[in-house]
């Protein structure tokens, strides 16, 4: 029998960004985008400090997004799917390469707290394939720490290391927009850090009319609005794959129960911290044999999803 933690098996439910927030008439002013910024960043606060079942599941998928909208700044092509099977198919300890080490910077973000140090960041510039030396770093670290204690509010803040970062390092715009997203919840005193902002930067609040749709880069005229207007619409669309992903935890958790495998509650604790599961895998207690079909019986039960598409390694989800 699986025991479940009661507050893990019901969850409340997840906040939403007010509508009137997301409002798109007109073009707003600055004030009006950092006071909607603020409501949405509102509703996202409770939503980052509190621990349900499946937070872990949350933050991975916002990580998934913001690395397949960083192939796009890095050149790459690579969709969402690729980038799963980068990260799932390379065996541990092996080189997941370009793409996949992107997408492990921003898992890695999930994973910590929001606090920057020099060997941290050398091991983030590296999976990168940036070039910083110890001075560099250090200069970066102290960076972050100026923008924290200046007291700015939090999306002006993550704005000002984005575009300070791109002014110095042409190159590391990638960089630019992980260290938003770890200001913010410095800024906000988050336990841990949400990716958010890079899944916006090709959106329409960085499109320029009067430039003819051409993206307003970090530092230019309207940036800190359109980093405001882009926290709003990244919030809600955090609160709203927070609801899906709770709905989803909900069912996996309700049909626990019936099941009677031999390391079933080691794959439903992965499931609701990992955005994907292998199906081939293997725990102490659970052989691949196993483990497949525990997937089988948790497809037919409609409590999980299959993600790649394929009748062989196959990757399971909520």
């Amino acid at each position: 029998m699986i025991r479940l933690n009661p507050a893990t098996a019901s969850p409340t439910a997840p906040p939403i960004v007010p509508a009137w927030a997301l409002a798109t008439g007109g073009a707003p002013s600055d004030a009006d985008a950092a006071f909607q910024a603020g409501a949405a960043l509102g509703a996202l606060d409770s939503l980052a400090r509190a621990q349900p079942g499946w937070a872990g599941a949350w933050r991975q998928r916002l990580a998934l997004r913001c690395a397949a909208a960083s192939m796009r700044l890095a050149g790459r092509a690579e969709d969402e799917a690729a980038l799963r099977d980068a990260w799932h198919l390379c065996s541990t300890g092996a080189d997941p390469g370009p793409a996949g080490a992107i997408f492990g910077v921003w898992r890695q973000l999930t994973l910590r707290s929001p606090v920057a140090s020099a060997e941290q960041m050398a091991k983030v510039v590296e999976m990168l394939g940036l070039a910083f030396d110890d001075e560099a770093l250090s200069d970066l670290c102290a960076a972050i720490d100026d923008q924290v204690r200046a007291g700015k509010s939090a999306p002006f803040a993550a704005a000002a290391i984005v575009a300070r970062v791109v002014a110095v390092r042409p190159d590391a715009e990638l960089l630019a927009w992980w260290l938003a997203d770890l200001v913010l919840a410095q800024s906000l005193r988050w336990p841990r850090p949400l990716p958010l902002l890079m899944a916006q930067t090709y959106g329409p609040v960085f499109r320029a009319e009067a430039g003819g749709g051409k993206r307003i880069r970090p530092g230019e005229e309207g940036f800190e609005r359109a980093v405001c207007l882009a926290l709003v619409q990244a919030a809600a669309d955090a609160c709203r794959l927070a609801a899906e992903l709770s709905r989803r935890a909900e069912k996996l958790l309700t049909v626990a129960p019936k099941l009677r495998a031999k390391g079933a509650g080691d794959v439903i604790f992965l499931l609701l911290n990992e955005d994907a599961v292998s199906g081939s895998l293997t725990t102490k207690s659970l052989s691949r044999f196993a483990a497949r079909r525990l997937f089988e019986r948790l497809q037919q039960l409609e409590a999980v999803r299959e993600l790649s598409g394929r009748s062989s390694f196959r990757l399971f989800g909520l």
